[in-house]
């Protein structure tokens, strides 16, 4: 495996034999250069767009491309189909984009400071290592157990890789309508909430209240139902929720905000994973 070397903006370049992990013909790394990066957005246009009606600026659209200002300085994780005839381009099924602090300080912040207070929770923890994942989708043919293995597997991979100590980004909800996801976000404020030391709210101008049943209204089995199955499997991976929604119109989603921090990711995902990230590693 060839060293990783830093690109001129801080973004990680690996080498050509650097894939995290494999499941049959699925294969996980991160972006080797911009057509791949492009590719991804392409990829995100097509969920995020086509599937659940964002509407982007009008430079996006046009190029049919899922673009923003933090593309240049994150990392781009895909997954890849080798199955699938052409180049790395065309085997894009799924991605995820991720920011870690260092980058971010250098660079005019993290995407979800937009939306919540992250520079309160940074603050409060000046020795740890952050991380922002964003951006998450999947083609819809792939949404299956395989791929979404293969992106933890990289993005445990690249954690540990850069002793990155919690992980943190937005869970979203789909649609602009906090009321329709009520029993939800109401078991998510009551159960979920993060402790004292990790709390993080939502901007005060954009903050939408979560707390919308008392606990004893909830059935914890149809609220776990009623989750986004990203928003569920980062529960079970041990991450909190922080305090208030975020409507973002243009996304057409009700976001939350999910923190993970390291020590907390249950013992049972990382035996799973492996402690040196070894499970599905090539």
């Amino acid at each position: 495996m060839r060293a990783a070397q830093l690109s001129p903006k801080g973004t990680i370049v690996f080498g050509a034999s650097d894939v995290l992990g494999r499941i049959g013909s699925l294969q996980v790394r991160l972006a080797r250069n911009t057509r791949e990066i492009e590719a991804a957005q392409a990829v995100r246009y097509r969920v995020f767009v086509e599937e659940m009606r964002a509407t982007l600026p009008p430079m996006a659209m046009r190029l049919r491309r899922d673009i923003d200002r933090w593309d240049a300085i994150c990392d781009h994780l895909l997954v890849l189909d080798t199955a699938i005839e052409g180049d790395a381009e065309d085997q894009i099924v799924g991605t995820y984009r991720l920011l870690r602090q260092d980058v971010a300080t250098l660079h005019g912040g993290f995407y979800s400071a937009c939306e919540f207070e992250v520079e309160t929770l940074t603050g409060r923890h000046p020795g740890k290592r952050f991380m922002e994942l964003g951006r998450s989708c999947v083609l819809p043919t792939y949404r299956a157990k395989r791929t979404v293995e293969l992106l933890w597997q990289g993005n445990w991979a690249y954690a540990l890789r850069h002793n990155v100590d919690a992980m943190f980004g937005c869970g979203s909800f789909p649609g602009t309508a906090p009321e329709m996801h009520a029993l939800a976000l109401s078991f998510l404020h009551h159960v979920a909430r993060a402790d004292p030391d990790w709390q993080v709210a939502a901007r005060p101008d954009q903050l939408r209240d979560m707390d919308m049943m008392p606990v004893e209204a909830i059935s914890p089995r149809r609220a776990l139902l009623a989750l986004p199955p990203l928003i569920k499997g980062y529960l079970r991976l041990g991450a909190m929720v922080g305090t208030g929604a975020v409507v973002d119109q243009a996304f057409n989603t009700t976001d939350v905000l999910i923190l993970l921090p390291v020590e907390r990711i249950a013992n049972r995902y990382v035996n799973y994973y492996g402690a040196d990230a070894g499970r599905f590693a090539s």
